[in-house]
């Protein structure tokens, strides 16, 4: 299982906002309804992470009208050795 961060703008109106944050809410996706919002920054999109098994399920958890805005990005932390492992792989291919 792979972890993501799915994105999902709105517009900055302040009804859009509040439209935003119900139609998440509203979904019916227990992670979709915990997502939180930039739009008391300026920053008008909501974000979720997730575990599930592909980009295209990731996807499939939002509303329809965001799916096609929402932007989701696999997740990856890194140990110190794989760090040092990756640098002498990209060393001995330069």
């Amino acid at each position: 299982m792979a972890r993501y961060l799915i994105e999902v703008p709105h517009d900055a109106d302040p009804l859009e906002c509040l439209i935003a944050i119900q139609i998440l809410q509203k979904s019916g996706s227990h992670f979709v309804t915990h997502a939180d919002f930039g739009c008391d920054d300026g920053i008008h999109k909501a974000w979720v992470t997730v575990d599930l098994e592909s980009k295209d399920e990731a996807r499939a958890i939002l509303p329809p009208a965001y799916r096609s805005k929402a932007t989701i990005v696999q997740l990856s932390k890194f140990v110190p050795e794989q760090i040092d492992q990756l640098i002498q792989q990209h060393q001995t291919k330069a």
